[in-house]
């Protein structure tokens, strides 16, 4: 699979997922400015993919704002306008914020070092989440059945992350161990994430897959025997409620109503420790055109609006296990989420 992104020292190669499959292009950004365009734009996507380019356009913005006096309240400035670019991905605030902390907690050197110490942790950052990725696999294959039919929505593979996957992760992992016999990848609407890019991966690993629209899960599950669903998250809140790509919680409905395990899989810097439930956490509204266009098509009426959320929030009900590169999470999730929080604690 093509790299997410390629980090030179002076700028960011961003793989533009907007032109594939049909064409691999990459996005050279020499300023934050453009890591944000390219993250608000979805020419990168997915949240730890999100959060990687997002540590490194502190960096390009530290790098711009190298002479100016007041350093600190100029990087908190990026900080903030980075942020703003996709509100519901907690990833690219975690990035942001550990990034701009590092700054403010080394005054006691020369700015030049104080960006090569926040270089430093941004290629740590893009390095170890292939590693996580890799550690939730080996935990999430252990809860996938054998013979497994399997489910999922949107794109939460190598392309939206620095490498291997969340939830196709675990899909990758438990293909190695001969347990996957078929994926079925929801198209994803409004942007295809799903057909364009899942599709895309799996093809491309020799995992059987089959695209279906977003409106054909539920007979897909009772007719082709699914047994067992996952996808990634954006941002997951302290009582487990969890935000990803729209259509999601519809699918996590469904599988209730056919008793279909659904899991979801996602790195501790997609929990959010402030947020108490989902309805702490924002979701972003999109531009009515994705929905009123297809493929660049104007599909609906003139004079026709669209309501066009890029996620919901599926409730922690619904959710049969949380898959970390702790471990798998079981509710009560305000218990089990809390334990993960002393358990990152502890670590640092």
């Amino acid at each position: 699979m093509y790299a997410t992104m390629i980090w030179s020292g002076n700028d960011l190669a961003i793989l533009d997922q907007t032109l594939l499959p049909k064409q691999v292009k990459y996005l050279t950004c020499d300023n934050y400015h453009q890591v944000k365009d390219a993250i608000k734009t979805l020419q990168v996507r997915g949240a730890p993919a999100i959060g990687a380019a997002a540590a490194f356009a502190m960096v390009l913005g530290a790098k711009e704002i190298s002479k100016k006096n007041d350093f600190i309240n100029e990087l908190k400035i990026i900080r903030d306008d980075l942020i703003s670019a996709r509100p519901t991905a907690v990833n690219l605030a975690w990035a942001a914020h550990k990034l701009y902390n590092i700054a403010l907690c080394s005054d006691d050197v020369t700015v030049d070092i104080i960006i090569q110490r926040m270089e430093d942790a941004a290629i740590r950052i893009q390095t170890e989440d292939v590693k996580i990725n890799k550690k939730m696999g080996e935990y999430g294959t252990e809860v996938v059945p054998q013979n497994a039919v399997v489910i999922t929505h949107c794109n939460a593979g190598a392309l939206a992350t620095c490498g291997w996957g969340t939830a196709l992760g675990v899909i990758r992992s438990a293909y190695a161990q001969k347990k996957i016999k078929m994926v079925y990848a929801d198209e994803t609407r409004p942007l295809l994430q799903g057909s364009r890019l899942t599709a895309y991966e799996l093809h491309k690993d020799g995992i059987p897959v089959r695209v279906i629209t977003d409106g054909m899960a539920a007979w897909t599950i009772k007719e082709q025997g699914i047994n067992f669903a996952i996808t990634g998250a954006d941002r997951i809140a302290l009582n487990g409620d969890s935000a990803n790509k729209i259509g999601t919680y519809g699918l996590a409905l469904i599988c209730k109503a056919h008793n279909v395990p659904f899991y979801i899989a996602a790195p501790v810097s997609t929990f959010d420790f402030t947020a108490p439930s989902g309805k702490d956490i924002p979701v972003e509204l999109r531009n009515q055109e994705e929905v009123l266009s297809f493929n660049g098509v104007k599909v609906a009426p003139e004079g026709v609006g669209a309501f066009n959320p890029a996620f919901d929030v599926t409730p922690a009900e619904l959710i049969s296990g949380i898959i970390t590169e702790y471990g798998v999470l079981r509710p009560p999730y305000t218990q089990s989420i809390a334990l993960l929080r002393k358990k990152v604690a502890e670590t640092k």
